[in-house]
């Protein structure tokens, strides 16, 4: 996109800061010096997108939270970012709304909330003994999100969703609240000075919402490329990963309390040039990419030390360099280098960090295996080592990660295992140390989206493995890539991507046929299935309710690359990995599901479609 929406966002938060006036470029004055006061909301909004220098850049001497002690500043003006919850009104006087009520992570991707995102969670909408009124409440905090998040943007979506499900749900208010605003010319935040300013300037994007529901492998999958593998197996959390250093091989005294773990945090953001080149590619190309970035640096800091030498001037100081720079230009050039150079090392030390934390994930947990396993399963390649024989290894995995698998078969397979073979299956994963309370869930969730739908198709090809990497990293701790499998993926849409690319394309396939079509700007709305534009789209945005991950975030930028002119953004209700979203189904009982939901009348109504009591 010419201007993506995290630029988009940083524009309106700049322009937020400068008392709602658009700040002027290159501006030779001093900015207007002021405090910043911001709740959780606004806090984890900002973070990933303005630096401390860029708030001190624009005036913001000082930034706090809004509910912690602090003395009065006279005469200094104060911004407050916050949610206009009664506690916040009743900590402050007044609050302007500036629709900024969404997260921006990426370029290309956004997630609503992150603050109590457990009213928002897969398992709060989907919860069996949820009301009427909770849901209306859930989905109104979706919906004003997504208003905040077109406000920004500057265009108004043609929306498109599936039936009875909470996407429909959200489509059937977000097309009212905008079809509202819209109306009342006069108040309108959609005005000529927004549409037309950013990349939707030319045609409308397509909204698409789908439910989590449509799903369930894919979140519980283990992975293969950088970014989602970190967000897998590391603490990572708006863009930025908490590491535990080790301590090395000291041991306390005996009696001693044992020393506790430095922890240490990386910012894994735009600036950094390997994230964003590397953050989709499997790791054995990380990690050999790391090796590569290593060597190149240090060559040139060879070089400029060979510089230093034949000039005379060894071990001197920088002042030093300067001052003879100008006998040659070799010199000049590589002293010029130098904060390059260093910014370089900086990025090589921090991912040769993070990717040795990964690798020994990896590599103690067998991941390699279990991805290549799961592969096949969702592909229903055949399997060259039995599933119970998967769960009964000792050596492989965790018992989340066996639970993950079977999880991951369970919901895959045409027909559910026979109660012989599945209480086999259960006694393995109780010796392996299972938690069995996602897998009731599972077999009602299995049970009623077979008796509404076909099970989710996941593509038919597999990992290609080229053997096994035998690198070492020589970079102060040993990278050892010894055992691990060089996998190679081939591109194959999830069913996310394949939805998108059958409305985004304007195909006509059974699976999304009967989707609704909503157009705000019609003076009226309807319930048809059939779109008024007939040519295929050129931007779009995937919305889905119930939760994202990193992975379905990678499947569809994969998939956009090969459709040129054509750009995408990814966004959902909350972003979790495989253990959070496996918490959120492991609820020690599930009297009954419910996971339809419809609007009638302007007014939702859940009914129990299918209630069915499963022991664990």
């Amino acid at each position: 996109m010419a201007v993506g929406i995290r630029e988009k966002q940083r524009v309106a938060l700049k322009r937020m800061l400068n008392f709602n006036v658009p700040p002027v470029k290159n501006s030779t004055g001093e900015p207007v010096w002021k405090v910043l006061i911001y709740d959780r909301f606004g806090q984890d909004i900002i973070s990933p997108l303005l630096s401390v220098k860029e708030l001190r850049d624009m005036g913001i001497t000082l930034h706090l939270l809004l509910h912690s002690d602090r003395d009065a500043i006279p005469d200094v003006p104060a911004v407050y970012f916050v949610m206009p919850t009664e506690e916040n009104i009743d900590r402050m006087c007044q609050v302007f709304d500036q629709y900024l009520n969404f997260i921006t992570l990426e370029d290309d991707m956004f997630v609503l909330c992150n603050q109590n995102k457990e009213l928002v969670s897969y398992r709060a909408i989907n919860r069996p003994d949820i009301t009427d009124t909770e849901m209306e409440t859930i989905m109104d905090t979706i919906v004003d999100s997504l208003f905040c998040f077109f406000v920004t943007l500057g265009a108004i979506p043609i929306i498109r969703c599936s039936r009875g499900t909470a996407a429909e749900m959200v489509a059937v208010k977000l097309d009212k609240k905008l079809r509202e605003n819209l109306r009342d010319a006069r108040n309108s935040l959609f005005t000529g000075d927004t549409l037309g300013a950013g990349q939707f300037s030319f045609q409308r994007p397509l909204l698409v919402l789908v439910d989590r529901n449509i799903d369930l492998a894919t979140p519980l999958h283990h992975t293969w490329t950088y970014q989602a593998l970190v967000h897998d197996v590391l603490d990572f959390h708006l863009n930025r990963v908490n590491l535990e250093e080790s301590t090395g091989a000291e041991s306390s005294p005996a009696g001693a309390r044992p020393k506790k773990k430095n922890k240490k945090s990386y910012d894994l953001t735009v600036s950094d040039k390997f994230w964003q080149k590397h953050k989709g590619s499997p790791f054995p190309e990380v990690a050999e990419s790391v090796q590569q970035e290593l060597e190149s640096y240090r060559a040139q800091e060879d070089e400029v030390k060979r510089l230093k030498s034949i000039m005379g001037i060894e071990g001197e100081d920088e002042g030093a360099i300067s001052m003879l720079s100008d006998n040659t230009a070799k010199l000049t050039s590589a002293v010029s280098s130098l904060p390059e150079l260093l910014e370089k090392k900086r990025l090589i030390d921090l991912h040769t960090n993070v990717a040795t934390a990964v690798l020994e994930h990896i590599k103690s947990r067998k991941l390699d295996v279990y991805f290549e396993y799961e592969e096949k399963i969702m592909s229903k390649s055949t399997l060259d080592k039995s599933l119970l024989d998967m769960i009964s290894d000792p050596d492989a995995g965790t018992p989340e990660d066996k639970m993950r698998l079977f999880l991951i078969y369970y919901i895959s397979s045409a027909q559910a295992p026979s109660e012989i073979d599945l209480e086999q299956y259960k006694k393995a994963l109780t010796d392996a140390g299972c938690n069995l309370a996602p897998l009731s869930y599972i077999k009602q969730w299995k049970a009623f989206t077979k008796m509404a739908s076909a099970p989710t198709s996941y593509g038919n090809t597999t990992p290609k493995p080229l053997g096994l990497l035998s690198r070492v990293m020589n970079t102060g701790s040993q990278f050892v890539m010894e055992g691990v499998k060089n996998l190679v993926l081939k591109q194959q849409n999830l069913p996310v991507t394949r939805i998108l690319d059958n409305l985004m394309e304007m195909k006509s396939n059974p699976e999304t046929d009967d989707y609704r079509y909503f157009d705000p700007k019609m003076l009226r709305g309807s319930d048809s299935s059939v779109p008024r534009n007939k040519n295929p789209f050129q931007e779009a945005i995937v919305f889905v309710v119930g939760g994202g991950n990193y992975i379905e975030y990678q499947n569809l930028i994969d998939y956009i690359k090969g459709k040129q002119g054509k750009h995408i953004l990814y966004g959902c209700s909350e972003l979790f990995n495989a253990t959070q979203f496996i918490k959120q189904v492991a609820v020690p009982t599930w009297p009954e599901i419910r996971l339809k939901h419809r609007y009638l009348d302007g007014k939702v109504t859940t009914e129990n479609y299918y209630n069915i009591q499963i022991s664990s």
